[in-house]
């Protein structure tokens, strides 16, 4: 019972015991509605009694011989016993009865008007509980009505924070199997069974003779499910959609995208995907029904299925409503249940990338292939890494072994032979190390004469496509001036002599038992590249990533303070794939060590005072999934030489089918005489031990064409914005219960302007939604405007809208939940306003 309650009858007890003489007061509560409150009256003159059906002897004894003195409640929690079996009727005739009508104080309490009372004493047995009545009290229910009081217990039984339905069918739903429900047998309990499937007809339109939740949340499934597809609704199905549509829509909407309900809405999802064998149900729709729809995770199933059959039939041209491939992986990604199948989707956007290179061609003069690999070529190597990225994070890949198998022949044989073939032969010309920086020539074209600290990040094998996205990552930092290059790495294209190369030297020599020396010296280690360093920069040093990526502020602070030039060494790629147990692991490397590289710009530029960074890379590598078969392994004969899976360095050149050479002295620009040579193709020479599927020191593009990002961070505060949205269909009055409005995003996500995601909803006056609920990622980079342009639909609730009351199409920012802008409607629905 409410405390408000007990106050009135207190005060109404304690003036009954008012005076001098001794009073005996008989409660009779005929419900033991007050049995739990009694412990709580406080009584100023007067001790409470209690009586029990068997001790009316006794009570009479006590009352009139043992203490005669005392003021008494005698509380008997059952009815008044009939006058020929109550032994305490003569005492009843010098003492008066005490009434309390639980549903009057209810709603004197509660402002509930008399015309209600009959609801209050219908179920007054709910009231019996003071905590239940206090749960009740705490809604604070503002105006009564019918359905309002009956919403509030229930609400009270369901511990909702509001006087909502919604709320209420919402926490039903939450708990537990449908058939077992502890919420459900709750209402019944308390005679409010009846009243809950009521309002599930009047708010949801759910009607059904025998009710049970099971068929209810069918109901709310099939209704939601309906408006969505575009073609027919299966016949099977058609039975359960209710004429409430536009509620069940709102309803659906708010739990599916609810941080709370979202889980919920997932496994009931797959329950009612079960008991209506939705798959077997849509199969004879078409994937472009399907498209918008996405109350089942089995409809991205489908979709699936049919992007990679389109794939495996290199049917690159396929659409689903007017949408390419790509385009309805960009749509699905972003849907409901992108949790479990966005991994999928990028990869077959990744596969569908790599499918339209099938028709690749390769320039034929070595400028042209440059140019080309450095603005669009280096992209397919991007996606082939992609796309075994998301492979290799799928639970399940046997679906996808026949899309694998195609793109990884794609890319061998119609991507890197073409490529290659061209390269090799262009890599040979006279004047090819004229075409672009030359990584020997790193220091003098990129340190020397610098006045300001400078951080140059060696990230081993970082190839350029990998640098690219770290490039497109640091971009998107307002803080971040940066720009990419393109420098062409010593040959062999391996550690040791790229290590060496991006040291400052005026000579770099290969000794007779193949030791690379820098200036004469040793170059292998740490310790032997900072000597070399700090000859030409007295305030230089080396240190190893892994050696400051987790310091604190000020131990950064005591590496960097007083160096005028810093070379960190980062072993992510490299470490990993050079081994053969860890090698198919490299494109996991790959993202890893994009995100080490920025998080320590970052640091280093807010922590200490470093603002200039390089980032580059002593070679690349070239990776392919499938082992290579023994014919692609080509055999050593000279036990003398320095033998590599992708070069050899010799004194004698090796004059074989699908073998190169190049002069060791064009490369150091000394007098040499060994010999590198290198295979023409992605073929290796056959060497014991390491791994086979990740190789590097030979003469292609992906090992030889490595970044040089060159980046300033700015210093202080910089200010950025949200990419903000507008209206452009400047609706004034919503006639239709289905309305379509288009939205611009005003400007291209940029570093100043970050990606948002919007959700856009129609609400009323006093904050009731009564829409759906639409998302909008606005996340385009594109620079024309009309390609930034988005379509919302938007159904209303199935309710009567007053022309004369304020609506309005509201748009929230996801990630604060603050309203960025509302605009004003007058709802005119025919047949439904007044």
């Amino acid at each position: 019972m409410a405390e408000l309650n007990l106050k009135q009858i207190n005060a109404r007890l304690n003036e009954e015991f008012r005076g001098e003489k001794r009073k005996l007061v008989f409660w009779y509560d005929d419900k033991a509605e007050f049995a739990e409150d009694i412990k709580d009256i406080e009584l100023d003159n007067a001790k409470v009694y209690f009586l029990q059906p068997d001790n009316q002897f006794y009570t009479k004894y006590f009352l009139e011989r043992k203490d005669k003195e005392n003021n008494y409640l005698i509380y008997a929690p059952f009815p008044k016993p009939d006058v020929r079996e109550n032994h305490l009727e003569d005492t009843l005739l010098y003492s008066k009865r005490f009434f309390a009508d639980r549903a009057s104080l209810l709603m004197a309490d509660l402002g509930v008007d008399e015309k209600y009372k009959n609801i209050i004493e219908k179920h007054i047995k709910f009231f019996a509980n003071k905590d239940r009545t206090q749960r009740f009290y705490d809604l604070e229910i503002e105006q009564f009505n019918e359905e309002n009081i009956i919403v509030g217990m229930l609400g009270s039984i369901c511990r909702t924070q509001t006087c909502s339905f919604e709320e209420v069918v919402r926490a039903v739903l939450s708990d537990g199997e449908c058939e077992e429900n502890k919420f459900i047998d709750a209402f019944k309990k308390y005679d409010l069974h009846s009243e809950f499937w009521k309002l599930c007809e009047r708010h949801f339109g759910y009607i059904d003779n025998t009710p049970s939740l099971t068929n209810f949340v069918l109901t709310l499934f099939v209704t939601y499910t309906a408006k969505s597809i575009t073609g027919e609704l299966p016949e099977s199905l058609k039975s359960m959609v209710s004429h409430k549509s536009g509620n069940i829509i709102t309803f659906m909407d708010n739990l599916k995208n609810s941080v709370l309900y979202k889980d919920r809405y997932n496994e009931l999802s797959e329950f009612v995907s079960n008991e209506l064998n939705i798959v077997k149900v849509f199969e004879n729709l078409l994937p472009e029904e399907l498209l918008y729809c996405d109350t089942f995770v089995c409809i991205d199933k489908i979709i699936i299925r049919w992007i990679k059959e389109r794939l495996l039939a290199e049917d690159t041209g396929a659409m689903l409503d007017n949408h390419s491939i790509k385009e309805v992986v960009s749509i699905r990604s972003k849907m409901h249940f992108s949790e479990s199948t966005g991994k999928i989707y990028h990869m077959l956007g990744s596969a569908y990338d790599i499918v339209v290179s099938a028709k690749y061609t390769c320039p034929d003069s070595f400028s042209d292939i440059l140019e080309k690999y450095k603005t669009s070529d280096y992209k397919i190597d991007q996606n082939y890494r992609h796309f075994y990225y998301d492979y290799d994070g799928l639970d399940d890949s046997e679906d996808f072994e026949g899309l694998r198998e195609l793109v990884e022949n794609i890319y061998a044989n119609e991507y890197l032979d073409k490529l290659l073939q061209k390269w090799n032969s262009g890599i040979l010309e006279e004047n090819a190390y004229g075409k672009l920086p030359l990584q020997i020539d790193f220091y003098d074209s990129n340190i020397g004469g610098l006045k300001d600290r400078t951080v140059v990040i060696i990230s081993d094998a970082l190839r350029y496509e990998v640098g690219h996205e770290l490039y497109t990552t640091l971009a998107d930092d307002p803080k971040s001036n940066i720009r990419i290059d393109t420098s062409l790495s010593v040959l062999p294209s391996y550690t040791r002599l790229g290590m060496a190369a991006l040291l400052p030297h005026k000579s770099i020599t290969m000794s007779d038992d193949y030791t690379v020396l820098v200036d004469g010296m040793s170059c292998d280690n740490l310790l032997t590249r900072q000597n070399i360093l700090q000859r030409y920069c007295d305030n230089g040093i080396c240190v190893q990533f892994d050696d400051i990526k987790n310091m604190k502020k000020s131990e950064l602070r005591d590496v960097f303070t007083g160096k005028q030039l810093v070379y960190v060494y980062h072993n992510q790629i490299d470490a990993r794939g050079d081994k053969a147990n860890t090698e198919d692991e490299v494109f996991v490397a790959c993202k890893e060590a994009v995100n080490e590289i920025a998080d320590l710009i970052r640091r280093i530029s807010s922590n200490a005072n470093t603002h200039h960074f390089i980032v580059t890379a002593d070679h690349g590598f070239i990776y392919k999934r499938d082992k290579l078969n023994e014919s692609d392994k080509i055999n050593v004969r000279d036990k003398n030489a320095f033998v590599n899976r992708r070069f050899i360095v010799s004194y004698e050149a090796i004059y074989e089918d699908g073998i190169e050479n190049v002069s060791m002295g064009r490369i150091l620009r000394n007098e040499d005489g060994k010999v590198v040579s290198f295979p023409i193709s992605s073929n290796v020479f056959k060497v014991s031990g390491g791994g086979q599927n990740f190789v590097h020191g030979g003469s292609s593009p992906q090992e030889m064409l490595i970044p040089v990002l060159n980046i300033k961070m700015e210093r202080g505060h910089i200010d950025t914005g949200n990419a903000q949205i507008a209206l452009v269909s400047m609706v004034q009055k919503i006639t239709s219960n289905v309305t379509v409005l288009e939205f611009i995003q005003s400007e291209a996500v940029s570093d100043t302007v970050k990606a948002t995601t919007y959700k856009l909803y129609f609400i009323s006056d006093d904050n009731e939604k009564i829409s759906n609920e639409a998302t909008l990622f606005a996340d385009s980079r594109e620079l024309d405007a009309r390609k930034r342009i988005f379509r919302m639909n938007f159904r209303f609730k199935d309710k009567k809208y007053d022309k004369n009351r304020n609506y309005y199409l509201a748009a929230y920012d996801e990630g604060s939940g603050e309203e960025i802008w509302r605009h004003h409607v007058v709802m005119d629905l025919v047949g439904e306003s007044f």
